[in-house]
């Protein structure tokens, strides 16, 4: 049930922007954001899963790729020795290379991010979809893009759109912070909160840290925070980020 708020500009030579907050059980051991997959992808860094040696985030800095993948509810019938995991999805997609028109995971949202252009590719165990998003701020979760019907969609999007941020703020990320902390008002557990506690709805996943991404013709930025207690908004985290460019 991660969350990702991302802006997709107006002109190709500005900067997608984006903020992902992930939700995972915080027993699931993972890395923090780096170089971890250097024969299969040596010029990627990415939020590596230990578990499935996957990614959740994942950016291809030499190719100005970006991927991150959200969990969504899979309507297959298919058992667990039937699925293979989705944690290749990501890096698979910042090396260039798209989910399979039958994907055999379990059903995904998967954010694609390239130089001016946002494309999300949706997959629910029957069926798959992809779009191009418009010029604008869009939230995605674990259903449609913008949904009205995902709580916290409803309650802060347009929060995020009123914020910005302009295409060329230097802190841009900082509008969005501040909204951020108004939704921390909410308890962890609301079901319109952005920063997570999900256990009371049945999932054992909590929000664990948060990436910001600037994307654009020059390279990739990727800044890498974590949290002190899991499903607890820190703002400080941002201040403590691990973080990842293409050089200049």
């Amino acid at each position: 049930m991660c969350t990702v708020i991302v802006r997709v500009p107006e002109r190709a030579d500005e900067a997608v922007r984006l903020i992902a907050v992930r939700d995972e059980d915080p027993t699931r051991s993972w890395e923090p954001l780096g170089t971890w997959w250097p024969e299969a992808y040596p010029d990627t860094v990415g939020v590596r899963d230990n578990r499935a040696g996957g990614a959740w985030l994942a950016a291809d800095l030499a190719a100005h790729r970006l991927a991150v993948v959200l969990n969504r509810a899979d309507l297959s019938d298919r058992g667990d020795d039937e699925v293979t995991t989705r944690g290749h999805l990501a890096l698979e997609a910042a090396a260039g290379r798209p989910p399979a028109a039958e994907p055999t995971t379990r059903g995904f949202n998967l954010v694609e991010v390239t130089p001016g252009t946002v494309r999300v590719v949706s997959w629910d165990g029957r069926q798959r979809r992809e779009q191009t998003l418009a010029p604008g701020i869009h939230m995605v979760a674990h259903d449609e893009v913008d949904d009205p019907a995902t709580p916290r969609i409803a309650a802060w999007l347009d929060r995020f759109r009123d914020a910005g941020p302009s295409a060329d703020a230097r802190d841009w990320f900082d509008a969005w912070l501040d909204v951020l902390d108004a939704s921390a008002a909410l308890a962890p557990q609301d079901d319109r909160a952005i920063v997570r506690d999900n256990r009371p709805f049945g999932y054992p996943t909590q929000s664990l840290l948060l990436c910001l991404a600037s994307v654009d013709r020059d390279g990739v930025d990727v800044r890498y925070g974590e949290f002190d207690e899991p499903g607890h908004w820190q703002r400080a985290a941002v201040g403590q980020v691990t973080a990842a460019s293409t050089p200049r």
